[in-house]
């Protein structure tokens, strides 16, 4: 069997929504969108059987875990897209996302036997989706008059939190606070950077979506992400070794040449099981637990590691991409991503589970 596969740790995942629902201040959702960032969203609900509830993007997430058994609340982060979901919605006692007037009249115009619960989102300057602050009194006050809703959560979504030096969350939080002024109601700000940097956001319900699976959401280091415990570890083994004298250069495009005789280890990883295609040289590796780097382009199913200053490593030897010796963070910031799309983007190497 081919060595390459991703081991996820239940018990780091369990750990780290713990600590989501300490900052909170109140209760945490878990953000499990995207099949939990590539980890498996209905593996990664059960292990989390205690948690105050789940987000994820649309209405087909949330039915994947209603059919599998979750019974927990489940919050649509994008809402409804057309206005023939709210019966599932309703059957399935889903709360959704409201952020724009259309999906306010679709509730009012539905015809529902029990109420929604519903999150107002309000744009405080993220531009992405959201109602207008100035909007916002008025369509909370439709939507409880509607009969249709039997709650609203309100909420927004910070842009640069997790750029800690920069004033956009204050000024985004400043414009929430006047927005709902004078309305009654349970609040959620604060997204994993929020929940970890920014306590003055932390409310009633917080939100961990990169902090669950023990990634940080910062560039430099910071002592609440230090607490977090890595979930996936990324893994493969050497399958062989070529020794090269000066001058050789490896892999596509010859894009690494050989400075001295060098021991080149082939691992059976690459950008189709989705570890990063650019990833440069000099990208940390750990082999045998022992740091090494990348040399040479990532090829689809193989990449190639200096193995000059590992005598005993070989053939067979145990590589880690990124977990606990190699940080995600460290990958992606090379490579230059995001430690959200290298999650996401791990398809071919299998899911192993422990707990």
């Amino acid at each position: 069997m081919r060595p390459a596969q991703a081991l996820i740790d239940l018990a780091a995942l369990r750990h780290n929504y713990q600590l989501a629902r300490e900052l909170s201040g109140g209760r945490a959702l878990a953000v499990i969108k995207a099949n939990a960032y590539g980890h498996g969203a209905v593996v990664c609900a059960e292990a989390l059987s205690d948690a105050d509830g789940f987000a994820v993007a649309c209405i087909e997430e949330a039915l994947e875990l209603r059919a599998a058994g979750i019974r927990q609340p489940i919050l649509l982060l994008e809402g409804f897209f057309t206005a023939d979901e709210l019966p599932l919605i309703e059957q399935h006692q889903l709360s959704t996302v409201v952020h724009s007037d259309w999906q306010v009249q679709a509730i009012e115009q539905a015809s529902l036997s029990t109420p929604l619960q519903v999150w107002l989102k309000i744009d405080s300057g993220m531009h992405r989706v959201g109602v207008a602050p100035i909007e916002a009194a008025g369509l909370y006050q439709r939507l409880l008059a509607s009969g249709r809703v039997g709650k609203v959560v309100l909420m927004t979504h910070f842009a640069r939190a997790d750029e800690l030096d920069c004033p956009r969350t204050v000024e985004q939080h400043k414009v929430f606070l006047n927005a709902v002024a004078g309305l009654k109601a349970e609040v959620s700000l604060a997204n994993s950077p929020g929940l970890l940097g920014w306590p003055q956001v932390r409310n009633d319900w917080g939100r961990a979506g990169i902090m669950l699976y023990g990634a940080t959401p910062f560039s430099a280091p910071h002592a609440m992400a230090e607490r977090l415990k890595p979930v996936m570890r990324l893994q493969s083994k050497i399958i062989a070794v070529r020794e090269l004298p000066v001058g050789e250069p490896v892999g596509y495009a010859g894009r690494f040449v050989t400075a001295r005789k060098t021991r080149v280890g082939v691992v059976a990883m690459g950008y189709a099981d989705g570890y990063p295609r650019h990833a440069p040289d000099g990208t940390p590796v750990a082999v045998d637990s022992q740091r090494t780097r990348l040399i040479g382009r990532v090829s689809m199913d193989m990449l190639t590691v200096d193995l000059t200053d590992l005598p005993h490593a070989g053939v067979g030897s145990a590589v880690e991409l990124w977990g606990s010796q190699v940080l995600a963070s460290e990958v992606a910031s090379l490579a230059d991503s995001i430690p959200y799309q290298l999650f996401c983007n791990v398809r071919r190497a299998p899911l192993v589970y422990q707990n």
